[in-house]
């Protein structure tokens, strides 16, 4: 079986990720089996450079022919001020892949919960998959802006809910079996349609999940008080990207976690959650775990499940071994953490023959 993937290693440290996240896919590869065909095309701020907009259309037919897409980052303060921004590539992205279902997990291990800002008490045994409705709500919604006035509107149907929310249900089936719908229903009528749908819906077609629904500032709350409570969590656009970068927090480092954009069909995107980091650029100081996670989410959604089961022992054995980059207290640059996850890799195939 031979895949396509789509490279877009993009800005800041995105080239620097998307170098170990190469290589993990290649061997892991090789040890299950099958091929890969990639394709590496310029995004994002670099493609602002070379093209004068942040997306192509050679590069967006490269990736809408692809099996799956991995995004290094984008962005950074050498654009802020251009007419073509980064992040504009990205969302038209996303609109031209259909993808509008955003899975973020965020799994304290347990030789990382020291690491985390809160006490090792409450974070042990967090494992929270946040599903977030991607392409809908108030950052899609109709614009205005005068000298003493602004709006922007927040606007969902009942057929983007509907999508988003079986999603999550078929997570959380293949989880605990708990779904958590946050919105803000005693403000919104968006909210309360959103409610009333995923209300129908777990009754109709997922009688076998618990459903519960809370209030925004409410899961917030929780998620520092109780982060090991949550199992699944669905909401919408803006909701989802707070609350999503809060979790991010609680392993201990937004470096260590993936994200993975999905639709109704191929091609998914896939990308670590942290941003360029352009501070550290060049420096073979970022942390590639987060990277290294989405790659095992790319290969989950290619059927490659014994590909990305490999990949997470591999994690897990340096975490135990406290074999770590600088974010996390360790002494590995970026490129030793992806030469030592490909050594733990090969020595487990070998200890499994």
């Amino acid at each position: 079986m031979t895949y396509r993937i789509t490279l877009l290693p993009g800005d800041g440290i995105g080239p620097e990720i998307t170098a170990v996240a190469r290589a993990v896919l290649e061997h892991v590869a090789a040890l299950e089996g099958f091929r890969i065909e990639f394709a590496t095309c310029a995004f994002g701020g670099a493609s602002i450079d070379e093209f004068g907009e942040p997306l192509t259309e050679a590069t967006l037919k490269t990736c809408q022919a692809s099996d799956a897409i991995f995004l290094g980052a984008v962005g950074g303060p050498k654009w802020d001020r251009a007419d073509a921004r980064p992040e504009a590539g990205l969302l038209a992205l996303r609109k031209a892949l259909g993808v509008y279902a955003n899975l973020r997990p965020a799994a304290v291990h347990p030789a990382l919960a020291g690491k985390s800002p809160l006490r090792p008490d409450l974070v042990a045994g967090t494992d929270v998959l946040i599903v977030r409705e991607l392409t809908g709500g108030i950052y899609f919604g109709t614009r205005e802006r005068s000298a003493d006035s602004a709006s922007d509107k927040c606007t969902y149907s009942r057929g983007e809910i509907e999508r988003v929310a079986r999603i999550a249900f078929e997570q959380a089936r293949l989880r605990r079996g708990k779904l958590t719908s946050v919105d803000k229903a005693n403000v919104l009528e968006t909210s309360r349609l959103w409610r009333d749908v995923v209300t129908e819906m777990g009754a109709r077609d997922f009688p076998d999940i618990e459903l519960d629904h809370m209030y925004v500032d409410a899961a917030a709350m929780h998620m520092l008080r109780a982060p090991a409570s949550f199992d699944v969590i669905v909401t919408e656009n803006m909701f989802g990207d707070i609350l999503s970068d809060e979790a991010s927090m609680l392993p201990g480092s937004i470096g260590l976690l993936g994200s993975a954009s999905l639709g109704e069909n191929k091609p998914g995107l896939f990308e670590p959650i942290h941003g360029s980091a352009p501070d550290i650029a060049g420096q073979d100081k970022a942390n590639p775990f987060g990277a290294i996670e989405a790659v095992a989410q790319l290969l989950e959604s290619l059927g490659e499940t014994a590909a990305a089961g490999r990949i997470r022992d591999a994690i897990n054995t340096m975490h135990e071994a406290g074999e770590w980059t600088g974010d996390l207290g360790g002494s590995l640059s970026c490129s030793q953490a992806g030469v030592k996850l490909v050594e733990r890799l090969e020595a487990e195939a070998v200890a499994a023959e």
